[in-house]
């Protein structure tokens, strides 16, 4: 049976809606972009965009991806760091909520905290303040943590720190587990190139991109970027946003095209994509099925404002799923 363990930061997303995208160029924050920062300027952002609507949702991309599996009836664990708060306290019990063992390390630091700028478009900017996040290390993963798990999930997001991630994908191929990785922002991917290659084709079997970050990370465009990824891990996607996915496996490339969706907000349909695919992957489904489930989680999360779907909407997108798997 299939287990899942993810390690990730530990943030609590605060959404914003814009009017339009003047504010971004106001607060220096490239569209598109994720820009780490310190507590002093995440103070300073939040308070130049007070007044304009914004909702809270724990979140982080590994963690939305484990959310989205553990929603799918896949059992499923987190490691993250968090400080002793209220941001922290209610990441932990959201993970408890949604049926996710919480592995909660406690940081120094305050909780961290991704501030998600949605523009009419739905593209989203993050302003990141990665707080007590930013103190995992190596020191805090040892072997007992994998034990039990068959996949384990990562997001690139942590390259702040390269012992942390060499160190638990080491981990992880000791105990055996099936490795995957989802590249973060584009800037983060051009900053840590070399990095990634290194852990790419040496320890993982699943790499996700989106067509910036594949492009950012082999300079090609999108099938030819699939290609080059494909030679480092097994199995290589790339997500198109509204144009769907490609996904190669040996000499095998599969197109997936994406269902009828009203977007709103694209926060989490990465993630939720992955969620989708690993699920299929873990019921032994074919690539297609697999990059299918992936587009039916990605496209229903569109629709609604954060990375997190209500019991309804999970209801529908299961028995979506259910029919992929019986066809």
């Amino acid at each position: 049976m299939a287990k899942f363990l993810g390690l990730g930061n530990a943030l609590v997303d605060i959404l914003v809606q814009l009017p339009n995208e003047a504010k971004l160029f106001e607060l220096d924050l490239p569209k598109g972009s994720m820009q780490l920062v310190d507590a002093k300027r995440m103070q300073s952002i939040l308070a130049q965009t007070e007044g304009l609507p914004r909702t809270l949702a724990a979140g982080g991309s590994a963690a939305n991806t484990i959310h989205g599996l553990a929603n799918l009836g896949v059992s499923a664990a987190f490691i993250g760091k968090v400080g002793d708060d209220s941001f922290g306290q209610a990441f932990a019990s959201d993970l408890v909520q949604n049926g996710i063992t919480p592995v909660m390390l406690r940081g120094n630091s305050e909780s961290g905290r991704a501030l998600a700028f949605i523009t009419p478009d739905s593209e989203r900017t993050f302003a990141v303040y990665l707080g007590a996040a930013i103190e995992m290390g190596a020191n805090d993963l040892s072997l007992p943590l994998f034990h039990g798990y068959s996949h384990f999930h990562i997001e690139g997001y942590l390259v702040q720190n390269h012992n942390l991630i060499r160190h638990a994908v080491e981990l992880a191929k000791q105990n055996g587990c099936i490795v995957s990785l989802d590249l973060a922002s584009y800037n983060v991917v051009e900053e840590n190139k070399d990095f990634l290659r290194e852990i790419i084709e040496s320890y993982v079997d699943i790499v996700f991109a989106n067509e910036e970050e594949a492009k950012a990370f082999t300079g090609k465009h999108p099938i030819e970027a699939l290609k080059d990824l494909s030679v480092l891990a097994d199995i290589a996607v790339v997500k198109l946003g509204a144009n769907g996915s490609l996904i190669k496996q040996g000499d095998n490339v599969f197109e997936i095209g994406v269902i009828d969706a009203s977007s709103i907000d694209t926060t989490g349909a990465g993630d939720l994509y992955a969620a989708g695919f690993l699920y299929g992957l873990s019921k032994g489904l074919s690539l297609i099925k697999c990059g299918e489930i992936g587009s039916i989680l990605s496209g229903h999360v569109i629709e609604v404002l954060g990375p997190k779907m209500d019991i309804q909407r999970w209801n529908r997108v299961k028995a979506l799923v259910l029919e992929v798997e019986k066809n």
